[in-house]
Formats: C-alpha cells, structure tokens, sequence
C-alpha cells in the first residue's frame, strides 16, 4: 500500500525543459520490438480444506495463502518466497504461520524431499530464532546466497547456501533488524516498512511513515552480537550510517516574491522507496507528479542527485524493478485497464491540483483488495510515441490463462540476475471487492485447491545471460540527502510552511501563462484548495490549455480525503481533448488512502481525440 503525499509532506518531480528533451530525443533510439515471452507458474505447498490443527502431515496453506514471491539465488534456479502455513499435525507442528521458502525455477527440479519447494525456517529451533520480528515481507536473496532479508528479519545460514543440503535448520538463524531512532540508544528502534536492500548486499533502504508524513532512509547493516542498549537485547543487525533522502531547500513547487509560482525541475523530494536499479547507481522512488494525477516511478543518481523519469503513462505505477544491466525496466502497472485515463488522461497539465488531490488520486488505483496491476516490460528509454511497453503476460483474458485480468498483480515483480527471467506473483479478485453489493461478480478459483494466489515465472526466451555487472556501493554519506543521526527530528516536522495561500503565475514553458489561486486548509496548516485558469498554456509547444479547474479537500480522518473537484479544460493541438466535470455540480470523491474504495458523486470525464475515459462505477 503506498501514500503519497502532498508537497508539503514530500514528493519529487522532474519537469524538462523543452530544449533539453530536444537533446534527449535526439539520443532515444526507436522502441524495440516485442520478444518471445513464455510463462509458466510455480508450485506451492498444497491447499487443505481446513486449516484446523493437526489435519495436514506434509505442510499445507489456506486459500488465502499468504504468499509473497521475492528474489533470485545466485544460481537463478530457486526463488524465495513467505507463505502461511497453517493446519500442522504432530510430525510438522513447526509448519505454521508465515514462514520462508525455497522454490525450484528449473521445470522438474526437486529439492532432496521431493518436492519443488523446501521451508527453510519451520524447523529453526527456538533459540535460533530470539527477538525475531513478525513482519516477513519483501523477502530477498543477498548477493552471495547465504542470507535472505524477510521483512525487519535477516536469516543467515552460518555461511552456507541456502540451497545447499548441508544448510540445516540447525544452523539457521533469524535475526532482528533494528534502527537506532533515540539519542541514547533505548526503545524498539524507529518503524520501518518495505525495505529493499541495495544490490551491493550491506546497505537498505526504507520508508518510515508517522502522523506526519512519509521519509524514506538509507543506512548500512552492521552485525551486534551482543547488543547492550535497546532492544531486544539478542542479536541483531544495527542499521548505521543513516541518511534521509531528503534535501531541506528543495520542493517541487516554488514561489518568488513577486507572485510567480514554478515547477522546480531539480526537486530533490522523495515520496516512497521502491528499490535499487541493478548496479545500485540509483535509487528508485515514487515521485510528486510531472503532469497533473499522473503517479509516476523515478531513479535518482546517489553520487550526483541527477533525477531521472522511469515511466510516463498516465496509468498508475509502482512496483518496479530495473535489469542487473540497468537497462530495462520490469513495472506492475495499471496502463491494461485504462482505470486512471478519466482523472490522468490528458498531457501536460501542469501538476498543480496535486497540491491537494494526490492521495486521492493515487488511492483510486484500486478496488479495496483488487489490484489492477499487470506486469509490462519497459525498456531504459521509457515510454514514447505508441511505445508503451510490452506486457509480460498478453494474450486471452480467458479464466484461466496467465492474462487472465481478474489475477492481479502484486509487488514486486524482480528479476534474475543473468537479467533472463522475471518473478512476480498475483492474487485472484475475491469478496468484499467482488460479489454481493458489489458490482463485480466474483470469478472461481481454478488454481489447486481453489487457492488465490499464484507465482508466475516469466523467461525472456531470446536473451542471452548478461554478464556480471559491477555494483556501486551505496555511500554511507548520501551527497545530496541529510544525515539522520538517533534523536534527529524527522523531516516531516522540520519542512516549513513554504506554500503560502494567494494568488500566483505561473508561465508555460513554451507559450501562454495560468493564474493560480492557493487558499489554506481548515485547519490552517497547509494549503486545501487550489483554483487554475489556463490561458494558452503550452509546456511542450504541442498542446495548449485553456479552461479551469479547482479542487479543495478535507480530511475528516486521518487518511479519509474527501475531494470537491470541477474542471472545465479544453485542449488543442497534436490531441483535441476535454476534461470535464458535472457542469455546475462538480464532482465529489470520498476515498481512504488505506481502504481504497471509490465512492463519488457527479462526474469527472476525459475525451481525447473523441474517445471518452469515464470513473468507476462506486465500489468497483
């Protein structure tokens, strides 16, 4: 789940002049042809139809299985993933609850039990396993095969690989990542979430969020054997040399003394982690919209801050994982079912109703539970002309088959190391956000045992391996970040009160000008309305904006974001478009940045060329 933020809790963008993507341009060769893709999905332990104890003697899951596929051995012939156990009788009591695995990639390969898959933390004893965490998330292989990060938790197999038969539960460990947040070192340590960790296998990166927004960390591991501040006080690993990727002069909006408000094109202002391209070069993020309601992924130089835009779609995007070469780019991506086209649809709209409607926005993507999202394949380039990507599992949308769109797509799709296959898992859409009331009637698992969730193995069958890349570490001094000491005050806290309500300019980049209106939030902290005209405005010399569009939102709960919304903009040029609310009435959007249900009133409509882009239905 992910929140991003208004600007004045932090976001990034990146906005190109028109002479430097001349230059660009000039340099981008033509899109590539599409390749051979074949997939095939992997095994999991078998489904039981109940999951009471003591009914299952070989290891079983629900369902509801709880599975999370993560990254590739260094061999690229196994994958780890965490799963719910759940009804263990007497001889397997340990295989229950989340718990890590080893799956087989190779068709027919088996590990010494016979199956294609093995546990390799079920049978850890107790005292290999004090202070461990219960999140097991985002599980990942380290670079030499013999520890796996798995949520707050690193196992480690005293040295040994995990895919070897001499790794023994005996000599398996699970240990507490711990991040140091107090002056004198006491506590459980600051809340960390989806971590990734950077490709050079000693550092991480990490979202932290708290009532006052979202900061995203990097720090390095470092192994305490016998820790005597904090807790716990068993093993653990330390993150140490922490740096907030966040830079206090730097916002994607900016205001002069003279009433001129602009886009700022060097923002350095980071929404949410999402990982590491594959040299470790960059960092990769979610990012304050280049063009208005368009959530976009970018990557950002660790050594020189230079900022670059992965995707440009206007459907929503986020999880994403870039090649060991760094030159291709695996997404899960909305773009298949055009959901975002009535709000995102329309280029070069300047991102300025973002001030206020970017959770919701981005929270639209989904129908509570149901994702969206399918895997797309996108070269270093990025979008352009028709060239959208290839998705990875085109074809029928017949159930079952690997497209079926009723399996979505979950975080992260990842890939090999010799950068030839790709891992990602799916979920089948399932009650409350399918049947009943709702509008969408609930398809039937054809998975075994009804289960509804599934790993899919996509090989890229005309690729040859690439070499071994050499990593760049990742500085324990981040250049262009802040330093965060324990006892520092989070970023959310410092930024000023920068975005001031009044009444602003900004001018095209190419032609035209807006006139923009800021009033401030109910409460009075921070801006809650954001009013627009255009007139002839052009950023890019090919289409221009006239009309207006406004937003205000409130927030009646913590994450509830109630939007009034009315907009009335045409567009003329290379696309003849229109964006469009209920004339008069507007339209109204009540949506929770951790539910994700949509539940409007009025409309809000995208033309473009004379095709029309509607909402969702409410509740769909």
């Amino acid at each position: 789940m992910r929140f991003p933020t208004s600007p004045t809790t932090g976001l990034a963008s990146l906005i190109l002049l028109p002479n430097a993507l001349a230059v660009i341009a000039a340099n981008i060769p033509a899109p590539p042809a599409e390749e051979p893709i074949t997939i095939r999905e992997l095994d999991l332990p078998p489904v039981i139809g109940s999951s009471t104890a003591g009914n299952c003697s070989t290891g079983c899951i629900g369902k509801d299985t709880g599975v999370q596929s993560g990254g590739f051995t260094p061999d690229d012939e196994h994958i780890v993933s965490i799963i719910n156990f759940v009804a263990p009788n007497d001889t397997n009591r340990n295989y229950t609850g989340l718990q890590a695995i080893l799956m087989k990639t190779v068709p027919g390969a088996t590990f010494s039990n016979g199956l294609s898959w093995r546990c390799i933390t079920c049978d850890v004893p107790t005292g290999n396993q004090v202070g461990r965490n219960k999140p097991m998330d985002y599980p990942d292989v380290f670079p030499n095969g013999t520890r796996i990060i798995a949520g707050t938790n690193i196992i480690d197999c005293s040295g040994e690989l995990f895919t070897s038969s001499t790794c023994t539960p005996e000599k398996t460990f699970i240990r507490p990542i711990r991040w140091s947040n107090t002056a004198d070192d006491s506590g459980t340590g600051g809340s960390m979430r989806e971590l990734r960790m950077h490709p050079d296998g000693e550092h991480l990166g990490w979202s932290s969020q708290t009532m006052g927004g979202q900061s995203v960390f990097t720090g390095r591991l470092q192994y305490n054997d016998g820790p005597s501040t904090g807790t716990p006080l068993s093993p653990r690993y330390d993150v140490v040399d922490v740096n907030i990727l966040y830079k206090a002069d730097s916002s994607p909006i900016t205001f002069d003394d003279r009433g001129n408000l602009s886009i700022n094109n060097s923002a350095i202002d980071i929404g949410e982690l999402r990982g590491f391209s594959g040299t470790g070069r960059e960092v990769l993020y979610i990012g304050y919209p280049t063009e208005s309601c368009n959530i976009d992924v970018y990557a950002i130089d660790s050594s020189t801050g230079a900022i670059r835009r992965l995707t440009n779609n206007p459907e929503y995007v986020d999880p994403v994982d870039i090649s060991p070469d760094d030159t291709w780019t695996v997404i899960m991506d909305t773009r298949a079912s055009h959901r975002q086209m009535f709000m995102a649809g329309m280029r070069g709209i300047p991102p300025l109703l973002d001030m206020v409607v970017t959770t919701a926005a981005s929270s639209t993507r989904n129908n509570g539970a149901r994702r969206f999202f399918q895997p797309w394949l996108l070269d270093q380039y990025a979008e352009r002309g028709s060239y959208k990507g290839q998705q990875l599992n085109a074809g029928n949308t017949s159930n079952p088959s690997i497209s079926d769109p009723n399996w979505n797509g979950r975080a992260d799709p990842l890939w090999s190391r010799d950068g030839t296959q790709i891992i990602y898992w799916q979920t089948l859409v399932h009650a409350p956000a399918c049947g009943a009331s709702n509008p969408l009637p609930c398809p039937n698992s054809t998975a075994q045992g009804g289960r509804l969730d599934r790993v899919m193995l996509a090989s890229l069958t005309s690729r040859d391996p690439v070499a071994g890349q050499e990593i760049v570490a990742w500085p324990d001094v981040v250049p262009w970040a802040t330093k965060f000491a324990p006892g520092d005050e989070l970023p959310a806290a410092q930024m000023p009160a920068s975005y001031s309500p009044g009444n602003y300019t900004l001018t095209g980049r190419v032609a035209g000008f807006a006139s923009v209106m800021l009033t401030e939030l109910g409460t009075g902290k921070g801006i809650g309305g954001v009013h627009v005209t255009y007139f002839n405005y052009s950023d890019d010399g090919a289409n221009v904006l006239n009309g207006n569009e406004a937003a205000s939102v409130a927030f009646p709960s913590v994450w509830l974001n109630v939007v009034d919304w009315y907009s009335d903009i045409t567009q003329t040029g290379a696309v003849d478009g229109r964006k469009l609310t209920t004339p008069a009435s507007g339209f109204h959007l009540e949506i929770d940045a951790l539910t994700n249900v949509f539940n409007a009133t009025g409309n809000l409509t995208t033309v473009l060329d004379g095709v029309v882009y509607v909402q969702p239905g409410n509740g769909a």
